[in-house]
């Protein structure tokens, strides 16, 4: 070989190298190698076509990197002196070639900046060109479809873009272009986001990111920023802020400039949803910067509308009189926002405006800037869609016009269903009522405000179902069988069961619980899209709800602000009741649950039980005389169903005493209590007893007393596979054994067996779920309450798989208390009496120690 072609290829390995890092994001690195290169190419002294070309494929190269850690002038500079050495090489297909590649490199640049239209019409120009010069690999033309594609993206012409992703990864497979298929169902994920199809959206992405992984690893940071987008979208604000927090440190080393400030935009947003004022504010700005230096006006933009949103948001939820300032600045920033062709962006400026105008009372200025506002397109965000009808709904406030103020809310939380019926697993749909949240409070506190008398009383109670817990109005479909989430579900079943013998043992747990949480993640994600929770039901209606409450009385508590009320359901008839301070009732429940806690072991001392139990008392006859006193009259004695608001989902209800050894029930909702309340199948029954359970309440085998014929399912023979098993199809099931709550994701909440962990999303997930489920260890009935009065936890989670029943505690129990509990519990049962009559008689005898709660229908 000679010295000449030696050095040839020695600048064409350079330049492979480089283009590698660029595309794993190793921007810097690129550059540096890229340099190397051209010093190589001029110190050789030759200007042959074959030199020339390296040297323009090497500037071109060059070009790129340098517009992602630096500024896109400087990429476009470069292009251009590459362009100028085009003139060096004879005419034919390597300078006609070279010259597509330019050109399709501009357009590329053209879009980063904002500028789409343009670099929609420089690819339309080459592509015919690449059609006639394609090479055997394909990969030039399927790099330059993906390109364009994720323009026509850009630009709404999602037909046209899922026509180029999907030649392109027919080209990538015919060509084995792992890298570039990775890319192109990275663009497909982008393409279902923005037709609100947020779980087919999902799995693109995490097909993509398992492809790029090792075909570019540095790429899976930018796929991660449109997952987080995407959850965003449902509402999932920490799922979000995770994606986000995993990606900018990649994104930060490899200097990957532009997609980091459009990942500290997005990181905002979820700061946001957090009520994280200060860290959006703090993202915006920096991000904004970044897209300064870039020379990047439409992203800088959009950035400083993020930072003006913080503002704008903590004043709004504050109740503070808005800064005259804070709406110029938006409506100054919408303006230039319009005039870069950023619709939706400009809307939501506009919008937030309105409502600060609003706020300072400036009715006519408002409705005047609200008729500027851009009407929605098909690709406009459902929260943008829901800040429309929010707006048009305080405006008809404003202006006295309540009914048409009601009529914004009625449709756009009929909107934000549609959308939510769009939604895959069980965290996609509960998230997604964040964007309804504050409609559905001013529609229920406008109605609330103005009624009276029985109609008032209805229509209250209509719309707080129409707000309140829809997660709960999905049938459950069967779930499609997942062999990876399966596979991720039963290591963290092993992990989990390591953490607890190395903790026994005094051996570190800190690599074990990373590698759960890890775990956790990723099943997270796949249990968003792997298969639809279930099919839309309709809210209730009064009309059903009063039929089937019979000789029952419904007493569904209002929170708004902070006023409590209640709508009492009974005969047929509604009646609406105030209550007084909400934070009086939330704060006694608090206090009455510590008690409730303190008092739970087995063995308290006497002085100290007897001083407990004077405090629990005190608060519990507080309590009674804020929440049950005033319904006297109406409830009577009769057995009660009651939906309770916030905080008092957690309320051991049975220790008030007007409650004591009375029948009730508690549902997250009407419809919830009207999908379960349907006739129950007694058998078979399943006796599970978990491991390290102490005492009496350890024992389920007793329970063959009252239950000869039951599958018992104890000792060595309780792991997770035989009591999924055993559950399946079931009519009433006990399961004791130590249990956790996870609030931040009530699908990992979980009973630990002989194997490790039984998980919630195991058990919701059964095809024939138990009718019944009684829930013997401590707290597993607790609930998080998510935007919506979303109410989930173990016990949630069966109640929304299709369980009509679940019985489980709000409080600690003791051993002793909860065996005896448990017995008296099932020796009614058995008799034939209902779970409600059941649990009141058993739990009267000790109300405090035995703060078990009939969920679902009773």
């Amino acid at each position: 070989m000679s010295p000449h072609t030696a050095r040839l290829s020695a600048v064409l390995a350079l330049q492979r190298r480089a283009n590698n890092a660029a595309a794993s994001a190793h921007n810097v690195e690129a550059i540096g190698l890229l340099r190397k290169a051209l010093r190589l190419i001029e110190t050789s002294g030759r200007d042959t076509a074959e030199w020339v070309a390296a040297r323009i494929r090497v500037r071109i190269s060059l070009a790129l990197a340098t517009s992602e850690v630096g500024s896109t002038a400087d990429g476009f500079r470069g292009l251009k002196r590459a362009r100028a050495e085009l003139e060096l090489l004879p005419e034919g297909r390597l300078r006609r070639e070279l010259d597509a590649v330019i050109t399709g490199q501009r357009a590329l640049l053209l879009f980063r900046v904002g500028r789409a239209s343009e670099s929609v019409a420089l690819f339309d120009a080459i592509i015919p060109a690449l059609e006639n010069l394609q090479h055997d690999d394909g990969l030039l033309l399927a790099r330059t479809l993906t390109n364009r594609a994720q323009i026509h993206a850009e630009t709404g012409a999602l037909d046209a873009a899922a026509q180029d992703f999907h030649r392109a990864i027919r080209l990538a497979a015919e060509h084995r272009l792992t890298r570039i298929e990775g890319k192109a169902r990275h663009g497909l994920g982008d393409l279902a986001q923005l037709t609100g199809d947020i779980p087919g959206a999902l799995r693109h992405y995490d097909e993509a990111a398992r492809i790029l992984e090792k075909a570019a690893p540095g790429w899976v940071a930018r796929v991660r920023l449109d997952q987080a987008r995407a959850l965003l979208v449902a509402g999932l604000a920490t799922e979000a802020g995770r994606h986000l927090d995993e990606a900018l440190p990649d994104l930060r080393r490899n200097r990957v400039i532009q997609d980091l400030a459009e990942a500290e935009v997005a990181r905002a947003a979820a700061a946001l949803l957090e009520g994280q004022f200060d860290a959006a504010r703090r993202l915006a700005v920096s991000a904004r910067r970044r897209f300064l230096r870039r020379g990047n006006l439409p992203w800088a933009e959009v950035a400083a509308l993020a930072r003006l949103r913080a503002d704008a948001t903590e004043v709004l939820e504050g109740g503070r009189r808005p800064p005259a300032r804070l709406p110029l600045a938006l409506v100054e920033v919408s303006q230039r926002l319009a005039e870069l062709g950023l619709r939706d962006e400009t809307a939501a400026a506009r919008l937030l405006a309105v409502r600060l105008r609003l706020r300072r009372g400036e009715s006519d200025d408002a409705k005047a800037l609200l008729d500027s506002v851009p009407k929605p397109r098909r690709t406009s965000p459902v929260d943008h869609r829901m800040l429309l009808r929010l707006c048009r709904a305080e405006l008809a406030v404003a202006t006295g016009n309540r009914r048409a103020a009601l009529a914004q809310a009625r449709a756009g939380l009929a909107e934000l269903g549609r959308a939510r019926d769009r939604m895959g697993g069980l965290d996609l749909l509960c998230g997604t009522a964040v964007h309804g949240q504050e409609l559905g409070t001013l529609a229920v506190g406008l109605v609330l405000e103005s009624a009276s008398g029985q109609d008032g009383a209805r229509r209250l109670f209509a719309w707080q179902e129409r707000t309140r817990a829809q997660v709960y109005r999905y049938e459950p479909m069967p779930a499609i069988d997942d062999p990876v989430l399966a596979k991720y579900l039963a290591e963290m079943r092993h992990v989990q069961r390591s953490v607890q013998q190395n903790r026994l043992a005094g051996k570190p747990v800190t690599a074990l619980e990373n590698r759960y949480a890890w775990l956790q993640r990723e099943a997270s994600r796949l249990g968003w899209y792997t298969s639809q929770w279930g099919r839309p039901r309709p809210v209730a209606s009064p009309e059903q709800v009063a039929t089937e409450l019979g000789e029952r009385v419904m007493v569904s508590f209002v929170g708004h602000a902070d006023t409590l009320a209640a709508v009492v359901v009974r005969d047929g008839r509604f009646a609406l009741v105030r209550l007084g301070p909400l934070g009086d009732a939330v704060e006694i429940t608090h206090q009455l649950r510590a008690d409730l806690d303190a008092l739970a072991p087995d063995h308290l001392p006497a002085p100290l039980a007897a001083a407990v139990l004077s405090s629990a008392r005190r608060r519990a006859a507080r309590l009674n005389d804020v929440l049950l006193d005033p319904l006297g009259h109406l409830v009577g004695d009769r057995e009660l169903v009651i939906i309770p608001t916030g905080a008092l989902h957690a309320l051991p209800w049975g220790a008030l005493p007007s409650l004591r050894g009375r029948p009730l029930s508690l549902a997250p909702s009407a419809t919830a209590w009207l999908g379960a309340a349907s006739a129950a199948k007694p058998e078979p029954v399943v006796l599970v007893g978990g491991p390290g359970v102490p005492g009496a309440v350890g024992e389920v085998g007793n329970l063959t007393s009252v239950y000869p014929t039951a599958h018992l399912v104890d000792g060595e023979k309780a792991t997770s596979g035989a009591v999924l098993e055993a559950l399946d199809g079931s009519g009433l099931a006990h399961l004791v054994a130590h249990g956790a709550h996870e609030p931040a994701n009530a699908l990992f909440s979980r009973l630990e067996l002989v194997d490790g962990p039984l998980f919630a999303h195991e058990a919701a997930r059964l095809p024939n779920p138990p009718d019944r489920v009684v829930l013997a260890a401590c707290e597993l009935a607790l609930s998080h309450i998510r935007p919506g009065e979303e109410a989930l936890g173990f016990a949630g989670a069966l109640l929304a798989s299709g369980c009509r029943t679940v019985v489980g505690a709000v409080a600690r129990v003791g051993d002793h208390a909860s065996a005896e509990a448990m017995t008296d519990l099932h020796t009614r049962l058995a008799a034939g009496r209902s779970p409600a009559v059941a649990l009141a008689e058993a739990t009267a005898v000790d109300p405090f120690r035995r703060p078990f709660l009939c969920l679902g229908a009773g």
